[in-house]
């Protein structure tokens, strides 16, 4: 067998290359291909210790990614939050010197003295044993060479360093070869960001499941599917007056953090968000038996108006403006897909459980509860540990027979 050594530097750099290039044409994930990268270096004889990567974002939450690979340890992920304020560190680091200077490469030898490094992270990196670094700047958008970047409002695009402890460090075929595979490595990274983009924005724009069906294919108009759920229907009261009473800024500030704890409320019993309806929000419990749906749909509102009590409390605490809220469980049989016309769909639900549902959110004033669960949810769950307290017969607009509705006493205990 070969070894890295007696490869000549053309037969590597085309074994690094062929390699990136057939992971990303199959859609690699950005940690699997970068382990991938790191190993494949250390078999090609690069002294590899350390690889960091970070690579712009496209997410309501944080404005970057970062991947950090160490030999003896692995592969981590971080998540860089959008932050009005650069970090120090950040601030101080090479690679913001890299997007600043304009420079496309830069390559530091880490002292092994006591004398300072140029910058503060080589003296971190001297701590393990480093004594060479390189880094580079990749950017994927279409920009004038002649202006200044922004490293703080920098174009997408993708930092790398890399580390050796050899003695001497990186060789100068070392650094051919990284220089040789590096666009096909960008190329890679942008595809399976690519891929991670739509992912994340299906699930914050549809939801996790109606997005996850979508990337999967079922993007057809008409195409539905029947299912067996739990609706959950969650309203705050009071919006319309609410709107005309206090500022829009603070307004928008309030729906977020009711919407915030309803969501975070919703998804740890493993339901779906449906839609947002302007004060209101739709959500569905599908899980493996109808009992356990809905056992989550009945967890997750006493769950609900616990957080939403303490959230009320936080906000009352520092002069802020609350609102009540109300629910409505119901249980049936709806139309789970794409509606509308060939150029603008929508991922919803139809169908007499969904109108039934809506019917019961307008009851609230009517019985004096802020929740209400149908007759179909305390038959589906069964035996519960919620208490159902029984609210009467009521004949419900566009519904032809009467409906026993039940609340659930003690929820906020």
């Amino acid at each position: 067998m070969t070894t890295p050594t007696a490869q000549s530097a053309d037969t590597r750099q085309a074994s690094l290359t062929a390699w990136l290039l057939q992971r990303g044409q199959v859609g690699e994930e950005q940690q699997q291909l970068l382990e991938g990268y790191c190993r494949l270096l250390l078999d090609l004889g690069v002294p590899l210790l350390r690889l960091h990567v970070a690579q712009s974002a496209f997410h309501p939450k944080y404005g970057g990614i970062g991947f950090d690979w160490l030999r003896n340890e692995g592969m981590s992920r971080q998540t860089y939050e959008h932050n009005p304020t650069p970090r120090d560190d950040w601030l101080k680091s090479p690679l913001y010197y890299l997007l600043s200077s304009g420079e496309g490469e830069i390559r530091e030898r880490v002292p092994q003295d006591d004398a300072p490094a140029r910058f503060p992270i080589l003296n971190d990196l001297k701590a393990l044993g480093a004594t060479d670094y390189f880094a580079a700047a990749v950017q994927l958008e279409e920009h004038d060479p002649g202006q200044p970047v922004d490293p703080n409002n920098a174009p997408e695009g993708v930092l790398i360093s890399w580390v050796s402890d050899a003695r001497t460090g990186f060789s100068d075929a070392d650094i051919d070869l990284i220089r040789a595979g590096l666009p096909a490595l960008v190329l890679a990274l942008k595809s399976a960001a690519n891929r991670r983009i739509a992912e994340d924005l299906m699930q914050v724009y549809l939801g996790r499941d109606a997005g996850r069906r979508v990337l999967s294919g079922e993007i057809q108009r008409g195409s539905l599917q029947t299912i067996d759920a739990v609706l959950l229907y969650f309203d705050l009261q009071g919006f319309t007056k609410l709107s005309e009473q206090i500022p829009g800024d603070d307004l928008i500030a309030m729906l977020n953090a009711y919407f915030g704890v309803a969501v975070q409320g919703v998804h740890a019993f493993d339901g779906s968000i449906l839609k947002f309806m302007g004060d209101g929000m739709m959500a569905m419990f599908n899980l493996n038996t109808a009992a356990s749906s809905a056992a989550a749909g009945l967890d997750a509102v006493a769950q609900l108006r616990r957080a939403l009590v303490e959230l009320q409390s936080e906000r009352a605490a520092v002069g802020l403006t609350n609102t009540g809220v109300t629910f409505a469980l119901h249980a049936g049989e709806i139309l789970y897909g794409n509606i509308g016309a060939e150029n603008r769909l929508d991922f919803t639900v139809i169908g007499p459980a969904v109108n039934l549902t809506a019917r019961l959110s307008g009851m609230h004033r009517a019985v004096g509860q802020d929740v209400i669960v149908s007759d179909a949810v305390r038959r589906a769950a069964g035996q519960t540990e919620h208490d159902l307290i029984s609210l009467g017969r009521y004949m419900l607009r566009g519904v032809s027979e009467p409906q026993e509705l039940f609340t659930i006493y003690g929820g906020e205990g």
